[in-house]
């Protein structure tokens, strides 16, 4: 895959939580595209990135089971039940808020890409692909989100 762009953001490490915090622009390649690429980004609230976590070292790779960030006080869980960076392609995704855009970048909100991260697609985050029916997931995830999104103000 060829990256169509990088973060542009204010963290520099690979750290959790507190990504709300963070101000982050996507700019894309402009030796490959033009403004159009993004025209009409700007009509959706939010949208989806999907990006390489290229600063994961080969060897740090996890295809088995690990406690959620080593805490052990959580299930050992396989990695395709968990969404940490040492996956085996090392591809994230997140949901994010448009924040403005401008010619070839994309100003966004809850980016969990540090700076300088590829950035392999983005698309508009609409309501028909949101999940149908109940949504659930186990108790020691929703304690390893509780900061992942707030912001720096509220620590």
């Amino acid at each position: 895959m060829t990256p169509i762009g990088f973060v542009h953001s204010t963290r520099t490490d690979a750290t959790d939580d507190a990504w709300d915090a963070e101000a982050t622009t996507i700019h894309l390649d402009g030796d490959t595209f033009s403004p159009e690429a993004l025209q009409g980004l700007d009509a959706f609230s939010h949208a989806v990135i999907v990006y390489w976590f290229d600063r994961v070292p080969p060897e740090k790779i996890t295809t088995g089971a690990r406690h959620p960030r080593g805490n052990e006080s959580w299930p050992k869980v396989g990695i395709f039940a968990q969404r940490g960076k040492n996956r085996p392609n090392r591809i994230g995704v997140t949901t994010v808020r448009i924040v403005d855009v401008q010619n070839l970048s994309v100003t966004v909100e809850g980016l969990d890409a540090i700076d300088r991260t590829p950035v392999l697609d983005i698309k508009p985050y609409m309501l028909e692909f949101a999940p149908r029916g109940t949504v659930s997931q186990p108790q020691w995830s929703k304690e390893l989100m509780s900061d992942y999104w707030r912001t720096i103000q509220s620590q």
